[in-house]
């Protein structure tokens, strides 16, 4: 059983800050691009980026020797060193005041907002939360909250995805999509994200006890943002706020969804069972 965490000591990074700078290149755009099933086109300077291209920009960047056993960097430093040593993406909020452009040196702010605690079904969960302010030359882009939740190893993990107490919901738009291997490891290596749930299966298998390996939080909110600007005529939502419900494993069909509700879109990925993975809600 892992060391319970002591809350009140893990409370004292809150207020921590760190910032970190990078170049948003042509490469990147054209990479990520194809990732999300986008036109890739020659992408030239000034123009505009995916919506979450933040989300690769000066990712953190540690020798092997200061790695976990899941692939992320050891406990401690900028994040509070939470002794639980599952560790997950599990929902947040974006404001998006511009697109981020080929040639933009982009800074970004970080601060710790909160740490928190709670027993949930699967036990003990303990909450980060993480406030970035992304700027360029022309001023803020991007404002974002991340929660990061972490679990114990020990306690119990649906092995499949859950079953819905009712019929999946319907969506008026509709897009699908491969949930493959290829499609994991090319987002890992945008965002130089070493985390093994996402591309060593004996390791989230045996290990973690995963069914299979796991679509990035991330990625999955970057397929919600393109496909919401995409029915609103490229214009980007203003705020898009999202949380995960259940893993979204490889090796099936999986579909990103929207329905309008009032100004804005109800939105969410779903399996191919058409169970949510994660849902967000896009206004402008």
């Amino acid at each position: 059983m892992t060391e319970k965490p002591d809350l009140d000591h893990l409370r004292e990074w809150v207020g921590r800050s760190t910032q970190a700078s990078d170049i948003v290149t042509a490469q990147l755009v054209k990479g990520l691009r194809a990732t999300l099933f986008m036109d890739i086109d020659e992408p030239k300077r000034g123009d505009a980026a995916p919506f979450t291209v933040h989300w690769c920009l000066a990712p953190q960047v540690y020798p092997m020797s200061e790695l976990g056993p899941d692939g992320h960097p050891t406990r401690g430093g900028f994040l509070p060193p939470v002794p639980l040593p599952r560790r997950m993406w599990a929902g947040g909020e974006l404001e998006i005041f511009e697109a981020l452009r080929v040639g933009d040196e982009v800074t970004r702010t970080s601060r710790i907002a909160d740490v928190t605690m709670k027993t949930g079904s699967t036990g003990m969960l303990c909450f980060v939360s993480v406030d970035h302010l992304i700027t360029t030359s022309r001023g803020a882009a991007i404002r974002e909250r991340q929660d990061i939740v972490y679990r114990d190893m020990s306690t119990s993990e649906p092995s499949a995805p859950v079953k819905p107490a009712t019929a999946p919901p319907t969506a008026k738009h509709r897009e699908t999509h491969m949930a493959d291997p290829v499609l994991l490891f090319r987002y890992s290596a945008l965002t130089f994200n070493g985390h093994r749930i996402h591309y060593d299966r004996d390791y989230v298998t045996k290990v973690e006890g995963y069914p299979g390996l796991i679509f990035h939080g991330p990625m999955q909110a970057a397929f919600l943002v393109e496909f919401a600007a995409k029915l609103h005529g490229g214009t980007a939502p203003k705020k898009f706020v999202y949380r995960g419900v259940q893993p979204l494993f490889e090796g099936s069909e999986f579909s990103v969804n929207a329905n309008e509700a009032g100004a804005g879109m109800e939105m969410w990925t779903a399996n191919s069972a058409g169970q949510p993975t994660m849902k967000g809600t896009a206004t402008w």
